[in-house]
């Protein structure tokens, strides 16, 4: 096997801790990565979102994340509690200024595609890159060359966007080879296992977009966004495609 890009399980990243700092918050992503639980199996059922719910508990200005409460878990809910714990870990770090109540409105709760933070991260479509768009937390893009571990993505295994998609929501830990074909690695939560890492071959993924978090503090705007995202809300019903998730997602098209 030859890895091309470096993988969070490489034994001197375990031995180690990630250094953090403003400039590079993929370290601080592949940190909380590494403290996720392992398995507890995958599911979407109502059981395994009131878990992710009873995971998260704001309180008197900031946050209690207990990512093993969520178990069975879903790849949006995984992904999220790595976002939120990433965030919570900056605030602790100084790297953000103190969140205070704005944690109450990151909280994941019964909300429908679209609507807040996290309905609109559990979205169809590009959830994740078009909350990153509209509060500027960062770079969206579509080039591997570019990617780097720690790099939320959102995988799409067709050409399908909105209502009738296949997708995952993951984060990205590398390419490497097997057997002389190409894979992409990657952390979520993978059925049947849940949380841990997985290899894919690279061609069974149609299309894919990228996220890099490098400006967490914009995340206390999020009071100026308006608390239902029409085009996010809309893919329960209808297809879009791939050029309009990126244009949504201030991606220029490849």
């Amino acid at each position: 096997m030859k890895l091309r890009t470096l993988s969070i399980l490489s034994a001197p990243l375990l031995a180690g801790s990630f250094p953090a700092s403003a400039g590079d918050l993929n370290a601080v992503v592949l940190e909380q990565v590494r403290q996720m639980p392992d398995g507890g199996g995958y599911a979407t059922t109502r059981e395994a979102h009131a878990a992710l719910s009873s995971s998260v508990q704001p309180g008197a200005g900031s946050v209690a994340i207990q990512a093993a409460k969520a178990r069975p878990s879903y790849c949006s809910g995984a992904t999220y509690l790595v976002f939120l714990k990433t965030l919570h870990a900056a605030e602790k770090q100084g790297i953000v200024p103190p969140l205070g109540d704005a944690w109450a409105s990151l909280a994941p709760k019964s909300s429908p595609d679209g609507v807040g933070i996290w309905g609109r991260w559990n979205a169809n479509g590009p959830g994740a890159s078009r909350l990153f768009h509209e509060l500027a937390l960062g770079r969206n893009f579509t080039s591997y060359a570019e990617a780097r571990p720690g790099d939320f993505m959102k995988i799409f295994w067709s050409d399908a966007v909105g209502k009738n998609e296949r997708g995952h929501l993951v984060v990205f830990l590398g390419e490497e080879e097997n057997d002389g074909v190409p894979h992409v690695r990657f952390w979520s939560s993978n059925k049947p296992h849940g949380y841990g890492e997985k290899s894919v071959p690279k061609s069974k993924i149609a299309r894919a977009i990228f996220s890099r978090l490098e400006t967490p503090a914009n995340i206390r705007n999020l009071a100026g966004i308006p608390k239902r995202d029409e085009y996010l809300a809309g893919l329960l019903t209808r297809e879009s495609s791939f050029a309009e998730a990126l244009r949504q997602s201030g991606v220029a098209a490849p």
